[in-house]
């Protein structure tokens, strides 16, 4: 019955193709080559209502746990995704306190993005997204790429007149998020932020490609301009001014190293109790312990978190 029910949405023509079919069935002849006809009918006609608003097509997975309901011109339409789920690790694969190869977070963040450079379906592992906030509190969220990090904390490189660097600027705060899927793992990092001194970022500069170079010279990282070939252009310029000469690093590039005071190692399971190991900073003169909590290095303690 769900199926008849999900073709009612689709044109009257593959409803009429659909039926047939099912008359056939329901005389006994043909079953088996009925059923398949029907399915492949269904998937057919299932895909192409999706395709006709626009969106990509689904794989077989989100054929199955996706509901789509078609409202009324001028309204959105609706997606039900409480079906897609997918298995994490089982219990025997959790993730325990003698498990921490170190009670230095950052030697123990080392550990893990070390495994996730050797995952060969893990692409960027040094992509994270940095979620910064307004003086108001008002949040906004990208990725960016790591490109360093030591025991003074995480460094990543960006334009000075971009919206994060902008808030970053007003209230020195940020949270990072790398995310590991086929690891089933993720890390969270909140700190403060500083900049990082000119000369460091100069070097860097210096190192990257030269087309990299001039893009930076070129993009005044979250201005409005009118189009594409705008940027096109200016690259254009940039690229024959410096054909044989460096590229200068521009004053508005540069970077920022996040100064962690919390450092979080998850880890899922497919029971949703999932792994939370919490390190987090002692403040200066800090000594008492709370519930929990354990000694670890550095200044730093650690506890476990519900999921």
């Amino acid at each position: 019955m769900f199926l008849f029910s999900l073709v009612l949405n689709i044109g009257s023509s593959y409803k009429r193709r659909v039926f047939a079919y099912y008359g056939t069935l329901r005389k006994g002849k043909r079953v088996t080559v009925g059923l398949v006809i029907m399915w492949r009918t269904l998937s057919t006609c299932l895909t192409r209502q999706i395709g006709s608003f626009g969106w990509c097509r689904p794989s077989r997975q989100s054929v199955s746990a996706l509901k789509y309901s078609q409202n009324p011109p001028g309204h959105c339409t609706t997606m039900d995704l409480s079906a897609m789920r997918k298995k994490y690790k089982g219990d025997e694969e959790c993730f325990e306190e003698s498990q921490l190869v170190s009670l230095d977070p950052i030697k123990q963040f080392e550990n893990w993005f070390d495994q996730a450079t050797k995952c060969p379906e893990i692409g960027e592992p040094n992509a994270m997204c940095i979620a910064t906030a307004s003086k108001d509190g008002h949040p906004s969220a990208r990725m960016v790429l790591l490109k360093g990090y030591s025991n003074e904390g995480f460094r990543f490189f960006t334009n000075y007149l971009s919206r994060k660097s902008s808030e970053l600027e007003s209230n020195p705060f940020a949270s990072l998020v790398f995310y590991w899927e086929p690891l089933n793992r993720q890390i969270r990092i909140e700190g403060s932020v500083e900049r990082i001194p000119f000369q460091t970022c100069s070097d860097y500069f210096h190192s990257r490609p030269k087309s990299s170079q001039i893009g930076a010279a070129v993009s005044l990282q979250s201005q409005p301009i009118p189009n594409r070939d705008y940027l096109r252009q200016k690259n254009e310029e940039l690229t024959e001014k410096y054909k044989d000469t460096d590229v200068p690093m521009p004053d508005y590039w540069g970077g920022y190293v996040v100064k962690p005071y919390v450092i979080e190692f998850w880890q899922g399971q497919t029971n949703r109790l999932h792994d939370r190991i919490v390190f987090t900073k002692l403040k200066d003169g800090e000594t008492k312990l709370g519930e929990f909590q354990h000694e670890a290095e550095g200044g730093w303690v650690y506890q476990r978190l519900c999921p």
